[in-house]
């Protein structure tokens, strides 16, 4: 199944519900309203609440009809609307020349107004008409690919971002198991949302809810079937080594009262409009609290992670000229390559040409002669390597040990699909959450940037970390 088809169809679907739940809202369009005269329309608010609710759906109409060109065009008059820098101006001299206490008190009432951009007011109108917030959170993610290059959309994106994060604010959201049993129409969006290994069809997503299977996701109640992220885990015993396993269609369904560990082994943001407001680290605390009343017999949560930047990160290092093995290590590689009837090349070093044979993995001489360089070169690279603001250069590892996971085992070849070799040269890491330590481990990292690992990990990694 074709998850980037899957999530386009989700969207088409989405805007063609959208349009037709505002049409009666919206009365009819606007003829010949300019967007920035309709956009002012909506901030002075003439009428009762039915006109002010027409307005916006017209407002939003415009937006959805429009194309791409159309649609940024749409979000630079929206971030044209920003304080007015006279009133602003005045208000600080009243803040700042204010005598007393009331008077100070009414100043800064004053100027925390004049600091609220009208738009701010536009984007929570929207919320009034159906789906509005679902409308904001898309428009969010259109926002986001401009507003890079451009600081008036940045300003705006900050302002979204503001609002978002309060609306969606984890106490608000509602945590949900979703089964086989749940409606069709969140089924096909849990296919099209997967984003870590594609749901290739209705009988894999069948295996992926099954008895020894759970999925959990977080809701909001203004975007009622939406999910937010969601996660999928498996019900095994030991510590999973292969993301194959786990997916495997024919392998035997286990009792999960017979298991002893709860594999993570996918998560997914599913609305790009809530980038940058995290829901990742709530969730897994919840659904580890949710399977340990549930199953008792439950004594490890751990993941089974990809290590997305390992094999761009050992690219870089080559193409620098940074020496990565060391010359006996260089050697043995060049041996086997020639033993395989390669032909040395002097300007790339072993570990870089035998990356680039294809299908190097599903060669046991070459895989078994480069597994140990790659184990100590990964720890290195997970334990070792900043992204500049002293964080795990990996995202995925920074995403854990912020939830204060701490890095317990590498395993081999452990992702064999084109994505995992190209990424991460097939090696996976297990991340595990010990409900005891989660805290420690977390203010370590966060303040310190201190990386919990095991003592296996941390011998792999000995001399970079």
């Amino acid at each position: 199944m074709d998850t980037a088809a899957a999530e386009g169809g989700l969207f088409d679907r989405a805007l063609r519900r959208l349009l037709t739940a505002w049409r009666d809202v919206a009365g009819g369009p606007a003829e010949g309203a300019e967007i920035a005269d309709q956009m002012r329309a909506c901030l002075e608010a003439k009428g009762g609440e039915v006109s002010a609710r027409a307005r916006s759906a017209r407002l939003a109409q415009a937006y959805l009809a429009a194309d791409a060109e159309g649609r940024a065009a749409f979000l630079r008059t929206l971030a044209a609307f920003d304080a007015d820098p006279t009133m602003l101006q005045a208000a600080l001299k009243a803040a700042a020349e204010a005598e007393d206490a009331p008077a100070r008190a009414k100043a800064l009432a004053r100027l925390r107004r004049a600091l609220e951009a009208p738009r701010v007011r536009l984007l929570t109108q929207f919320t009034s008409i159906p789906e509005g917030v679902k409308f904001l959170v898309d428009m969010r993610a259109e926002l986001v690919r401009h507003a890079r290059s451009d600081p008036a959309l940045a300003a705006l994106d900050d302002d979204f971002r503001t609002l978002l994060a309060a609306w969606f604010d984890v106490g608000f959201l509602e945590l949900h198991r979703i089964d086989w049993d749940s409606p069709a129409s969140l089924l096909e969006k849990l296919v099209g949302y997967e984003a870590v290994h594609e749901i290739r069809g209705w009988r894999d997503l069948k295996n992926r809810l099954d008895s020894d299977r759970r999925c959990y996701a977080f809701f909001h109640p203004a975007m009622e079937g939406e999910p937010l992220i969601f996660v999928e885990v498996a019900l095994v015993k030991g510590l999973a080594d292969s993301v194959h396993a786990l997916l495997d269609e024919k392998a035997p369904v286990l009792d999960p009262a017979q298991t002893d560990t709860a594999i993570f082994y996918s998560i997914s943001n599913c609305q790009r409009g809530l980038g940058g407001i995290s829901f990742g680290n709530f969730l897994i605390k919840q659904v580890v609290d949710k399977l340990s009343a549930e199953f008792r017999n439950l004594k490890a949560f751990a993941t089974l992670s990809p290590i997305p930047g390992f094999r761009r990160w050992i690219d870089e290092k080559v193409a620098a000229g940074d020496r990565l093995l060391s010359e006996d290590e260089d050697e043995a590689l060049g041996v086997v390559l020639a033993a395989q009837g390669e032909a040395a090349v002097e300007e790339a070093p072993p570990l870089a040409r035998l990356l680039a044979r294809r299908g190097w993995h599903r060669d046991a001489a070459l895989a078994e002669a480069v597994r140990p360089v790659l184990s100590r070169l990964c720890a290195r690279y997970l334990l070792g390597e900043s992204d500049g603001r002293g964080r795990a250069r990996d995202p995925v590892a920074h995403f854990h040990l912020t939830n204060g996971a701490r890095a317990e085992r590498l395993n081999w070849l452990a992702d064999l699909s084109d994505k995992g070799i190209k990424e991460s040269a097939g090696l996976m890491v297990n991340y595990l959450y010990d409900r005891d330590a989660i805290e420690t481990n977390h203010e370590a990292y966060v303040g310190e940037g201190k990386r919990a690992a095991s003592t296996a990990m941390k011998r792999l990694a000995r001399g970079w970390v």
